[in-house]
């Protein structure tokens, strides 16, 4: 059988009952019919999960489809749609390359096209929901392909109506909206504004934004390097919490904190984390927080699934005894839990 460690950004996983490579819809939807009833798991870049050391008892399907199609308007700008087993970066990195704005604070999140909108992916001010026009899925209930609209993926905080029916839909291609323009909408992240040394609100050059969010996220160990074990992680391992004004209110004035149109507030997991007494470099077995970012938990070569579970549990746990917020996962966990 096959080590799902081959296939994770972590480099754990144990073994899959059985992975299937596919890179066209159709391979897509015969893997997906041929396992049936039994549990699968999709997997692109894998990039944002945790599997067991135990591994998957299922078929694993690894999407590797990059089919590209452009409707291009002088006026209205670009429609594009992406196969869902596409490097989301490169697509990016494409895009910008095109004269296309729009995704460039997105630049450097690892994982797949089709992997975007499970996760309403965002960094530096902006969420790929902005951009999304359709989803095209199929759905392994009614056995047929499904499209979604905007508004039927139920955007919301890294998360979507996918993610709400887990195992139901598999993405299998993404269109997108994107402007024609060689400069950025008004930048609105402050640390983004300085990297760029403009005043927030101000614009900038696409691909200036593009080097400015590569460079932040190189510098905090988001960007994924073979020789670099402290990237060796899945991302931001926790999701910033959303809370109430009370809940807020309670917190130290140093807190990051953003207040949301609903009148909740988004607080900074890694501040939470910081000041509840983890520190860059902890470690349990061969799991490690990053020395560059305390969101990431790293493998320093060594670490099993379980190690890195453990260390999530001790951040989650520190945070919940000094704040009383409980930290929800960012990373998908397959067969373990923290």
């Amino acid at each position: 059988m096959t080590e799902l460690s081959k296939y994770t950004s972590l480099r754990v996983g144990g073994p899959a009952k059985r992975i299937v490579h596919v890179s066209t819809e159709a391979e897509i939807i015969a893997a997906i019919t041929a396992a049936g009833d039994s549990p699968i798991l999709i997997m692109g870049g894998g990039t944002n999960v945790l599997v067991a050391d135990s591994g998957f008892d299922g078929t694993v399907i690894h999407i590797a489809n990059n089919s590209v199609e452009s409707e291009v308007d002088a006026c209205s700008g670009a429609t594009l749609t992406i196969g869902a087993g596409e490097n989301w970066d490169s697509f990016v990195s494409t895009s910008i390359n095109r004269g296309f704005a729009g995704l460039e604070t997105l630049s450097g999140i690892p994982g797949t096209v089709g992997a975007a909108p499970i996760q309403n992916i965002g960094a530096y001010g902006h969420e790929v929901s902005e951009f999304i026009t359709r989803v095209r899925t199929y759905d392994r209930l009614n056995k047929e392909i499904k499209t979604f609209t905007n508004a039927e993926c139920e955007f919301s905080y890294r998360n979507s109506y996918f993610k709400a029916h887990p195992g139901r839909y598999v993405v299998l291609d993404v269109a997108f909206q994107l402007r024609i323009g060689e400069k950025t909408t008004p930048i609105t992240y402050l640390e983004l504004a300085k990297k760029l040394v403009i005043e927030m609100g101000d614009k900038a050059l696409v691909v200036d934004c593009r080097k400015a969010v590569l460079e932040l996220r190189a510098n905090k160990g988001m960007l994924l390097s073979a020789e670099d074990h402290d990237s060796w992680s899945a991302g931001s391992f926790f999701t910033n919490p959303i809370v109430s004004q009370q809940v807020a209110d309670s917190l130290p004035n140093a807190a990051p904190k953003w207040p949301l149109t609903d009148g909740s507030v988004k607080i900074s997991a890694a501040w939470l984390i910081e000041n509840s007494g983890i520190h860059k470099g902890d470690e349990i077995g061969g799991a490690r927080i990053s020395m560059k970012h305390v969101l990431a938990l790293t493998n320093s070569g060594t670490a099993t699934a379980s190690d890195i579970a453990a260390l999530a549990k001790r951040a989650r746990d520190h945070v919940q005894t000094s704040f009383g917020i409980t930290l929800v996962a960012e990373v998908n966990l397959i067969g373990i839990e923290i």
